[in-house]
């Protein structure tokens, strides 16, 4: 049970008093005497959702990220990340559900998985897909490579 206290007696009371909810706070830096009290910012349940919805139908599509392609023989690490995927998207790969970093990719004559990873470009080439592999084979492409050399390097298979 709370009590109002009446404007006179406001500045007698110490400030444990003055709280107008359980949820109130002192403000921190001041000193304990002077300190003054601020209520707890409020976030709306949900406001955070609907602007990101809103957002992601402007988002463009495969073909316009495609479009903002930097030339073939550029680096790879000149392309954006929404390029990068467009890309690999073009070229048969599939993303992952479970690992947003992780693509795979089922050609007729081999099955490989592919990771982006913070220092280079990994595929895996599977033995369990098409094709006579005796175990995995794996590589590694710098991002420094063009994205020509790592696109011929990759469906070139293992």
């Amino acid at each position: 049970m709370s009590m109002a206290l009446p404007s006179s007696l406001r500045a007698l009371a110490p400030p444990v008093l003055l709280l107008s909810s359980p949820t109130a706070r002192l403000r921190p830096g001041a000193s304990r005497a002077a300190r003054d009290l601020l209520p707890l910012p409020r976030r709306r349940r949900g406001a955070g959702l609907v602007a990101r919805a809103a957002g992601a139908a402007a988002l463009p599509s495969d073909a316009e990220w495609l479009a903002r392609l930097p030339e073939k023989k550029k680096p790879l690490y000149t392309h954006s990340l929404p390029c990068i995927e467009a890309w690999l998207r073009s070229i048969g790969f599939a993303q992952s559900r479970e690992d947003r970093a992780v693509w795979v990719a089922e050609m007729p004559l081999w099955h490989a998985r592919l990771s982006l990873d913070v220092t280079d470009l990994h595929i895996r080439y599977l033995k369990s897909g098409p094709g006579n592999l005796e175990k995995d084979m794996e590589r590694r492409f710098s991002y420094a490579l063009s994205r020509e050399d790592i696109e011929n390097a990759i469906l070139g298979g293992p």
